[in-house]
């Protein structure tokens, strides 16, 4: 998996490097072409260069490429082609199949593998149905054709890149649209789908037959409800009087501007609103968001929503005397909240050394340098503004966060040890004073 990504980022850094990804006499340096293909790789969206005019047919189409093969993983994409031509999965891919999906075992993983597939494309082709349709109100029959395919896969996959920039006046992203009904629904449905994992969708296309849900995706659909919800809500509230964002929308209007940046913030990177123009403490909120970030086996990133769960149950039962974190009637074992501390600590140490490498090499205030860190780390691709101004030491670090979050600290971790070894004792308990 480690070495999987690694070369497609290579690999995608080699196409965007040629002069046949940009547009006519734009030389591009072999560093931000490296940055380009980490992000899309990394399904993050941040960018050094705009992807609507700098890039070249050929290279929006590279890009997006990344964005499906990275947002699917690089072992599902593998998977596909060996099935394509017949060849035989051994059980060591099955393992490493297994750890890309966040599946429960070997068993039924190759199976798991042609539905993720099967969705994607249905999801994907749905999506770009309905945003083709709705395009071709403002453009031409072929641009809105493309603007929706594009657009579908990028949304879905949580990769953040936009083309709007193409069209004439029009800003990046989707603010033109902030008020827009339908492409905010669209939208968000594309992005809801693709950040709560693949497993959880499988079990709620058979939930009608079935009508049972496992304790993973009940979790994952509560956790992200009430998330989405709550930062609505305060998002609505601390911007409501803000000039620069809600205060001029109509009711409808702010509604979907605050529903939108909350649902965004924990994967996607698209907004409605800029987010330079948020006050500072909704910049702190939408970093938390981020931590946070979408279900496992998704298309999303931050600690997940699965952690954050687990993390919030350890509090309750230890306020409550409890011994046991209970969810939904499930008690979970101790060697999963071993877990879920795990990874948000190492998430937190790893950003918050981003963010003082960043101090360092950018100019900036801390608070941006903040967000723009946890939205690389994190895979989610809102912007401060920072990124279209790196030096190159920034962006090497950039790309670090991006590729690390993607990957996963402990899947890097476990690459890089090449030994595994078992200990012959155990050291005598001792008592710490906590608190």
């Amino acid at each position: 998996m480690t070495f999987g990504f690694i070369f497609l980022i290579l690999a995608g850094a080699q196409l965007l490097s040629r002069p046949i990804s940009y547009q006519e006499h734009l030389e591009v340096p072999f560093l931000d072409a490296l940055f380009m293909s980490a992000s899309a790789v990394c399904v993050t969206g941040l960018t050094v260069l705009d992807t609507g005019n700098h890039l070249s047919l050929f290279g929006q189409i590279v890009i997006l490429v990344l964005a499906q093969t990275g947002g699917l993983g690089f072992m599902t994409m593998a998977t596909l082609f060996a099935l394509l031509f017949r060849k035989r999965i051994s059980f060591r891919e099955r393992l490493v199949l297994q750890e890309s999906i966040n599946h429960a075992s070997t068993e039924g993983v190759v199976r798991m593998i042609r539905k993720v597939l099967l969705y994607a494309l249905v999801i994907e082709l749905t999506g770009a149905i309905l945003l083709s349709g709705y395009f071709m109100l403002e453009m031409p029959t072929g641009q809105a054709l493309y603007f929706g395919v594009f657009h579908s896969i990028s949304f879905f996959n949580n990769a953040g890149f936009d083309l709007f920039t193409q069209i004439p006046d029009r800003a990046g992203s989707l603010l033109h649209y902030v008020e827009d009904p339908f492409v905010n629904i669209v939208s968000m449905l594309l992005i809801f789908f693709g950040g709560i994992g693949f497993l959880v969708i499988s079990e709620l296309v058979t939930y009608p037959k079935n009508r049972k849900l496992s304790l993973h995706s009940k979790v994952v659909l509560s956790v992200t409800g009430i998330l989405t919800v709550v930062g609505a809500i305060v998002i609505f509230a601390l911007e409501f009087s803000n000039p620069n964002t809600l205060q001029p929308l109509s009711a409808g209007g702010k509604v979907f501007g605050a529903s939108f940046q909350s649902i965004t913030a924990r994967s996607a990177g698209l907004v409605t609103i800029d987010p330079v123009e948020l006050r500072e403490v909704t910049q702190f909120f939408i970093v938390l968001l981020m931590f946070i970030g979408a279900g496992p086996g998704s298309t999303g990133g931050g600690i997940r929503v699965t952690t954050f769960a687990i993390l919030v149950g350890a509090i309750i039962a230890m306020i409550r005397g409890r011994n046991d974190v209970v969810l939904f009637r499930y008690r979970i074992s101790k060697n999963q909240i071993h877990q879920a501390i795990m990874f948000t600590m190492i998430a937190f140490v790893i950003i918050c050394l981003g963010t003082m490498l960043l101090s360092i090499t950018e100019s900036g205030s801390f608070l941006a340098i903040l967000f723009e860190a946890t939205s690389a780390y994190c895979t989610v691709g809102m912007s401060s503004g920072l990124s279209s101004n790196l030096t190159d030491a920034g962006k090497v670090i950039m790309i670090v966060l991006m590729f690390v979050g993607r990957l996963g600290p402990v899947t890097l971790a476990f690459a890089l040890n090449t030994r595994s070894k078992k200990e012959l004792f155990r050291y005598p308990e001792g008592k710490i004073t906590i608190g």
